[in-house]
């Protein structure tokens, strides 16, 4: 007798690091069959053989490149490309991840297919309307069968928004279990063919900043007002950026110098950049998944935004919330570097081991 097909949907890179776990707990399970469904949402030349491994799982199993375009024309040829899928594999469930375009898309025509939703990291609610993913949290849940919880907020979010609380399962999270496993594999692994080893051998305490969001990286004044918070930071401690490209061309483009103690790398891959990060002094950045990973590993985070969707990070992390103001973020820097920052805990839950209860929930759900 065939076992059940899960769809495992991912369209950008964090999506990946979410789905490495639960590929090795489907495998080990092995109750479910499964299927790594590409999107193409973020088309990434690095996103290679080398990244999969990486990450300890196999090439997805279909590629529907839908890459490129407006938020909804990206959206619109993913819901296209996936009915075509979902119509010829029937799948028993089709299991999403996060709050890309993928995420809503894939979770919108599954639903019409009537085939059941799973969301892992469900729940999450910045309470900003202008973020893109804002807008993909809020109506994925709205159609999703069943929930899967990081953090008691979002259990809160959903039981305040009327969802079934029987269907709502706070299993810890995925991106921690994928922090913790390649953690583990840094520390006896050879990392001098790493491109952050060499700053890191240079620099014995550093800061490392990853900056991408619109509202720090696009227009001038934003660009300029980033700039000044850097330099005044690297006068304290160098600092490893590594940047966007678009950030790149935007500072170019606005002869912006950061100075002779902030050095500018290209985009990293998974373990190169955790290579860098784990060990900092301080990580400044304006990531989402940043905020959780520094937390499941202690390291202390100044994130440059003004709200966050994951409240456990700052409430028992080592997360702080700096907003925007220059001033502000760079007194919250200074104490991180200089006092050791804020260290926090680690949250219930978050060990490691998240993705073996989803799977551990979903089995039974689909009858195998």
């Amino acid at each position: 007798m065939a076992k059940p097909l899960i769809h495992l949907v991912a369209g950008a890179r964090p999506n990946f690091m979410k789905t490495a776990p639960l590929v090795r707990a489907l495998q080990a399970d092995g109750r479910l069959d499964f299927q790594i469904v590409h999107t193409g949402q973020h088309f990434d030349r690095d996103m290679n053989e080398v990244f999969f491994e990486e990450l300890g799982i196999p090439q997805p199993d279909v590629r529907l490149g839908c890459g490129g375009g407006s938020h909804a024309e990206q959206t619109g040829k993913i819901m296209q490309a996936y009915e075509q899928l979902i119509a010829t594999a029937k799948p028993a469930c089709c299991l999403v991840v996060g709050d890309v375009n993928s995420t809503l898309a894939c979770a919108i025509v599954a639903k019409k297919a009537g085939v059941p939703v799973a969301h892992v990291e469900a729940g999450l609610r910045s309470g900003d309307l202008s973020m893109p993913e804002e807008i993909n949290r809020l109506v994925t849940d709205a159609i999703t069968d069943w929930f899967f919880v990081t953090e008691p907020a979002g259990l809160a979010h959903l039981q305040r928004e009327g969802k079934p609380m029987d269907a709502v399962f706070d299993v810890g999270h995925v991106m921690v279990d994928n922090v913790l496993f390649q953690a583990d594999k840094l520390r006896t692994m050879d990392t001098s063919g790493l491109e952050t080893d060499a700053f890191k051998k240079a620099h014995p305490r550093y800061v490392a900043v990853t900056l991408h969001r619109p509202s720090n990286v696009d227009g001038e004044a934003n660009l300029r007002r980033v700039a000044g918070v850097l330099r005044r930071v690297a006068e304290h401690l160098p600092i490893a950026f590594a940047v966007h490209p678009r950030t790149r061309k935007n500072l170019e483009a606005a002869g912006i110098d950061l100075g002779p103690n902030v050095t500018l790398m290209g985009p990293q891959p998974y373990m190169s950049f955790l290579h860098l990060w784990k060990d900092a002094a301080l990580v400044l950045s304006d990531s989402g998944g940043l905020q959780e990973e520094t937390t499941a590993l202690g390291v202390p985070c100044v994130t440059m935004r003004d709200n966050t969707e994951r409240p456990v990070t700052v409430d028992e992390g080592s997360y702080v919330l700096a907003g925007t103001d220059p001033d502000t973020v760079v007194a919250a820097c200074l104490d991180a570097s200089q006092n050791g920052g804020k260290r926090g805990r680690r949250p219930a839950l978050w060990d490691g081991r998240a993705a073996e209860r989803i799977v551990h929930l979903l089995a039974p759900r689909l009858h195998a």
